[in-house]
């Protein structure tokens, strides 16, 4: 049996404020596990999707359509970023001096904890927790030095220019966008200056991504995707690793019901991980 991520109607916020005020002791652990049962939101693996709903029931809460009750902890050090001192050598060369580079998933807690950090202080977005499935790279040299970190998360619910592409209908996306992932940060430290090596970076993780998220989550992946902000960045290591750019967005969030504030512009670029993905995500074959 699928299980799909419901979308965020009037309706649905009116069943939660209904939910709460029938239920006032109930705390955000209780109502987000109600929320998801009575939704039937499950992942691939059949566990119900917590940290999604929480995540939406902070966003619906942050826009003043709910009240949540207050929080009865802080979130877990699991979840806690500490600014850790790192080797800010430079390191400008050309890229044969740093291959053949190695590209590792971050699985242990202690390197989760040297990969927040450096996202944290260096990347201009600062480490946000990635919500839903996700994965995490460290890029380092030849010689074990550390010279970036990338990090997917879940892919946006809604972007017309990506959805145009793959033309599939509410119900399809709903179903197969956790066959999708989003690339929601990528670094290349600031003392780090090697020519061409981030879009070196991205073809290679783009032929292992569906790999290492099946051994991680038991599902593959068909499409990539990723927003650059057009004000700031020119998408060159995108266009150089064959990323395809489809559009832009609106300037409205990716979780965002009404009236949420205006974010800048981006690009939208995807890259396609199998023949004929639009057939795979909407069961419609299509060309870009």
């Amino acid at each position: 049996m699928e299980h799909i991520k419901p979308e965020i109607t009037k309706e649905k916020i009116a069943e939660i404020r209904a939910m709460m005020e029938t239920n006032p002791g109930w705390h955000r652990t209780r109502l987000s596990h109600e929320i998801c049962e009575r939704w039937n939101w499950r992942g691939p693996n059949q566990q119900i999707k917590d940290i999604a709903c929480r995540e939406m029931l902070r966003d619906l809460d942050a826009k003043g359509e709910i009240t949540l009750p207050k929080a009865l902890r802080k979130s877990g050090s699991g979840n806690r970023v500490v600014n850790l001192s790192h080797d800010t050598s430079p390191i400008v060369c050309a890229i044969k001096k740093v291959m053949p580079i190695r590209i590792d998933v971050v699985t242990s807690r202690e390197n989760a904890a040297v990969f927040k950090s450096y996202i944290s202080q260096y990347h201009y977005l600062g480490y946000d927790r990635s919500v839903g499935e996700n994965i995490g790279y460290m890029v380092f040299s030849h010689d074990g030095t550390p010279l970036g970190c990338v990090m997917f998360g879940s892919a946006a619910w809604s972007c017309r220019p990506r959805d145009e592409v793959i033309g599939w209908t509410s119900s399809a996306r709903r179903r197969n966008l956790p066959y999708m992932t989003g690339n929601s940060r990528f670094l290349i430290f600031p003392w780090v200056r090697v020519p061409h090596l981030a879009s070196h970076i991205l073809s290679r993780i783009v032929r292992r991504i569906s790999t290492d998220w099946t051994a991680k989550y038991g599902h593959p992946l068909y499409l990539l995707e990723t927003y650059v902000e057009k004000d700031r960045f020119k998408g060159t290591c995108y266009k150089a690793a064959n990323w395809s750019y489809v559009g832009e967005t609106t300037g409205r969030g990716r979780n965002s019901v009404r009236g949420g504030a205006a974010i800048p512009v981006k690009d939208v670029y995807i890259y396609p991980l199998v023949p004929h993905f639009q057939e795979k995500l909407c069961g419609e074959k299509r060309e870009i």
